[in-house]
């Protein structure tokens, strides 16, 4: 049950690295553009590893536990 008092509504989008929800209007670690693509990220650890290795996040084949 969301609380319209306390929900602050919004986009979100999935990290790609640890599949933590990131509000996209204010991405804690930032965004990277790949294939056409905008990608955000919950932290700068996760950008920085997916900037390393974009398709390996991308295909699953890669995940980081959080």
């Amino acid at each position: 049950m969301r609380i319209p008092l306390f929900s602050r509504g919004g986009n979100r989008e999935i990290d790609p690295v640890c599949d933590m929800q990131v509000d996209t209007r204010n991405p804690p670690g930032g965004i990277f553009e790949y294939g056409g693509r905008t990608f955000y990220f919950c932290g700068p650890g996760c950008n920085r590893a997916f900037q390393r290795e974009p398709e390996a996040y991308l295909s699953g084949d890669k995940k980081i536990q959080m």
